[in-house]
């Protein structure tokens, strides 16, 4: 049985963050260039939420660990939380309730938005409401913090967690009750657009507003979109910002 309380934090911490996700474009100093993340199969398209990254760390005996991006912020029954973000406040109940595993370590990873997360929290709500959706699951075997931590940054950002697939995530999504980050379609992965220009439209196409507007106040304006294979082998962000500023960038020339 694991013991969270004589866990290495700082192992776990390293261990269950999220790693890096590459551009679909590959970008040079804020500019997309023509290469692209390459992908086989059905590409599942999502809304990529502009909020702040926050996991749910949950182990068998069903306690868990709230984190943010970077740092560990409470662990169940702790008498004081870390107030970073709201992220504590606006996940607790879930995580109160959520799944464990049988085994191993489970992190649920999820995008906390609107009120005054980010900056662009006034595209989602006009009246400082708070959401989250689940955008990925990760499991891990605990052996893996034994290891010094330079080398669990490297398994981590060589891609040693084990994702759930699409339908593992829906699943537990369903069970739990928890929203997915919006769907917004499967398509083969030819017809994905590898031209820059191609690529801007595509996403004007598929989504021109928010799906997860808190209330009617928001702007609506969306971030971008995620590319994922089933699998969760290859995945890739798209973001609106990153072709206007290549695309201003060049007309200066």
């Amino acid at each position: 049985m694991i013991n969270l309380r004589v866990l290495n934090l700082t192992s776990l911490n390293s261990a269950t963050k999220y790693p890096s996700i590459s551009t679909y474009h590959e970008i040079d100093r804020g500019i997309l260039l023509d290469p692209t993340v390459l992908f086989d199969g059905e590409v599942v398209l999502t809304e990529k939420v502009d909020g702040t990254n926050a996991r749910i760390v949950v182990f068998p005996n069903g306690d868990y660990v709230i984190g943010s991006r970077k740092e560990l912020l409470y662990a169940r029954g702790d008498l004081i939380a870390n107030p970073a973000l709201g992220i504590v406040d606006a996940l607790r109940d879930l995580a109160d309730h959520i799944t464990a595993p049988e085994a191993g370590i489970r992190v649920y990873f999820l995008e906390v938005y609107g009120s005054d997360v980010t900056k662009a929290s006034g595209e989602y709500t006009g009246t400082k409401a708070v959401g989250y959706r689940l955008f990925d699951v990760v499991s891990i075997d605990p052996s893996v913090l034994d290891l010094p931590d330079e080398a669990i940054s490297t398994w981590r950002e060589s891609g040693g967690q084990s994702f759930h697939t699409e339908q593992e995530l829906t699943e537990l999504a369903e069970q739990n009750a928890i929203p997915l980050t919006p769907r917004l379609g499967s398509f083969p992965a030819h017809e994905i657009p590898t031209g820059l220009q191609e690529m801007q439209e595509f996403l004007t196409k598929h989504l021109p507003t928010t799906r997860v507007a808190l209330d009617d106040g928001g702007t609506g304006r969306p971030e971008g979109i995620v590319l994922r294979t089933l699998d969760r082998t290859a995945i890739a962000k798209a973001r609106f910002e990153d072709y206007t500023r290549t695309f201003k960038r060049a007309a200066r020339r």
